[in-house]
Formats: C-alpha cells, structure tokens, sequence
C-alpha cells in the first residue's frame, strides 16, 4: 500500500499534471489517498512526484489513520481521501527532493510525515 499526500498547491501547474492529481484524488494541499501498488498507479505517481511526497505505509500507522481521520460508510467501503493537519514542527522545504526536502519518494519515512500530520 502506497501513501501519497499532496504537499504543493495549483498555482501555474500543466493541465496533465492537474488532470492525473485529480485523478488521483488529491485536490488540495495536506490531502492524503492510499493505493494499491499497481503499475497503473505508481506511473501515476511518478508523473505527479514534483508535487507529492509517497511511500509505503505500515499496518500500525493506516489503522491509525482511519481511526483518527477515516470514516467507515460500510465494512469494506473507506473514506477515499483523509484530510491531514500541516505537519508538527513544519516541512523542510516543499521545493526539493526527499533527501533535502520533501518531495519525492521517502519509502518508509512515510509513516513519520505521517505520524506528525495526524
């Protein structure tokens, strides 16, 4: 299961950057969808990654998720898009890649970003 939050806004963004962020459901800043790890989605992903930060989320941090910021519909049916606060002591910077900043792939540094923003 792959995380992917949306960490830049849509200011002079390309039109098939906007069409595949919607596409993925991640219409505003701080927004938060969780995917299967197809090769559908992960080209989707890649094609976005300069206005996204992703990675694999554990077990322990997706239930936490749900419980503080999903709500279940039906058993099998979860909210698509978890709304998240602005990260506890803030980003480093949302222009650069993961090392430096934080956009990009961060593997399993996800849980922490996401740990913060709960």
């Amino acid at each position: 299961m792959l995380a992917v939050i949306r960490i830049r806004g849509s200011v002079k963004v390309r039109k098939e950057i906007k069409d595949t962020l919607k596409m993925l459901r991640l219409n505003r800043v701080n927004h938060c969808v969780i995917l299967e790890e197809t090769p559908q989605n992960i080209g989707m992903v890649k094609k976005v990654q300069n206005y996204v930060t992703y990675g694999k989320i554990d077990d322990k941090v997706l239930k936490k998720l749900i419980e503080k910021r999903g709500k279940i519909k039906d058993i099998k049916q979860i909210k698509q898009v978890f709304r998240l606060n602005p990260p506890r002591k803030g980003f480093k910077s949302t222009r650069l890649p993961y090392p430096k900043g934080d956009l990009g792939d961060r593997k399993e540094k996800i849980n922490e970003l996401l740990e913060r923003m709960i």
